[in-house]
């Protein structure tokens, strides 16, 4: 009867996703969040929006889960992922119809959220321990690769934007307090004036303190920073320091790596230099080290999901489980540079060293969320067989001139 019951639930559950993912998410500027956060911030109105967009774009990536390889869903990994989405899908929607003016309804509404928001705590590498339950189980051919990393940067960027909207709402209405004492300054994640060569001061001294433990000596930095607008001024935009934090620790710690590795035992190592340049359309940030670079053919893997160079972690259920050895650091990152229309991009010189340049928008009217859409262009993606290559695949062996026929 439970079983049948389960059935049953799981079937009005799977209507509800199809209905929703019928619907784009509504993607929101960085201005609309600093507005509604510091001018008008209402918990009613950001109930109304959230019980409506947040099955939205749950609804949009459920259904492009279900396009993944068969194999791929029936890993444990994967199977817990996808209970925790459709258990948060369906708490979100017992608020559908409910009073949005009953201060009781709103409060239990943001108490929700907060919890919905711990069950996603781990979805990162609960999801990459999937993706490793698979490879282990099956391999991977370059199609299953490939419709693999198209679809980890649309589920992790999901992911990025619906931890935004359920951050801003507890932020902004999930304490008896409503000011953050941490952050005083800040409009829930959002910091209206951030300093960013404060944020890359600070996510280099928690990279330099890794890299001390690790290799018992670390390189300097050189920090320069060039405010084109105002020439006097520090250097600041509107912007998640969180996001911006995640993206030069992952940087540093990667520029690190590379140089300590490269001079062994040396007594003195190159320094790391950050360049941090505001014009009028974009906030750059350049962090160029001297550990050796990389060679071109590798570039593109360094941002797959399904490439790493170091070992694998173990996976400890009872503890957040580890990000660090599955290579997910410079995809993620790329993804959050780009949640609000920027990029990130790594330039190399092979036996030197590697530049890697993050690009923010400098107007915050112009930094956009970037969301998935789930529609046929989606559908089509998983489903279409990739045809062979109409370039030609260099020979690794020099064709032998004399014997080639010719027309």
């Amino acid at each position: 009867m439970r079983i049948l019951r389960a059935l049953l639930s799981n079937a009005a559950i799977g209507k509800h996703v199809d209905f929703y993912s019928r619907f784009s998410p509504s993607p929101l500027s960085m201005k609309q969040f600093l507005d509604f956060g510091s001018e008008n911030a209402c918990e009613r109105t950001s109930f109304v929006f959230l019980r409506q967009e947040l099955p939205v774009r749950l609804a949009n990536i459920m259904k492009e889960i279900n396009l993944l390889p068969d194999n791929l869903l029936r890993t444990p990994s994967v199977r817990l992922v996808q209970s925790w989405y459709m258990q948060s899908f369906e708490e979100i929607l017992e608020f559908k119809d409910k009073n949005a003016d009953d201060e009781t309804v709103t409060s239990d509404f943001t108490d929700t959220v907060i919890k919905i928001r711990n069950r996603h705590n781990d979805v990162v590498p609960t999801m990459a321990q999937g993706v490793v339950e698979y490879k282990e189980a099956y391999g991977t051919d370059p199609i299953t690769s490939q419709n693999m990393q198209y679809f980890l940067d649309r589920f992790y960027m999901s992911r990025i934007s619906i931890r935004m909207l359920l951050n801003q709402h507890t932020l902004l209405f999930g304490g008896k307090v409503r000011m953050n004492p941490a952050h005083p300054k800040q409009i829930g994640s959002i910091d209206p004036h951030c300093q960013v060569t404060d944020v890359v001061k600070d996510a280099y001294e928690n990279a330099r303190n890794l890299c001390d433990r690790y290799y018992m000596n670390s390189p300097e930095l050189i920090l320069e920073a060039f405010n084109v607008k105002e020439s006097n001024k520090p250097v600041a935009v509107v912007y998640v320091p969180s996001h911006l934090y995640h993206m030069v620790f992952e940087l540093f710690k990667n520029a690190m790596r590379a140089t300590m590795e490269l001079y062994g035992d040396a007594m003195e190592y190159p320094p790391i230099q950050v360049q941090v340049a505001l014009g009028s359309e974009d906030l750059t940030v350049k962090v160029s080290d001297r550990g050796g670079g990389v060679p071109l053919r590798k570039i593109d893997r360094l941002f797959t999901y399904t490439y790493s160079t170091a070992p694998l972690p173990q996976m400890d259920t009872a503890r957040a489980a580890p990000l660090a050895g599955y290579g997910y650091g410079l995809p993620i990152s790329r993804l959050y540079a780009r949640y609000f229309q920027g990029d990130l991009k790594l330039y190399s010189l092979e036996g030197y060293g590697t530049d890697a340049v993050i690009y923010i928008r400098a107007l915050s009217s112009e930094s956009i969320e970037r969301l998935p859409v789930y529609n046929k262009s989606a559908w089509k993606h998983y489903r279409t067989i990739h045809e062979a290559d109409d370039w030609c695949v260099p020979s690794k062996e020099p064709k032998d001139m004399t014997t080639f026929r010719s027309f």
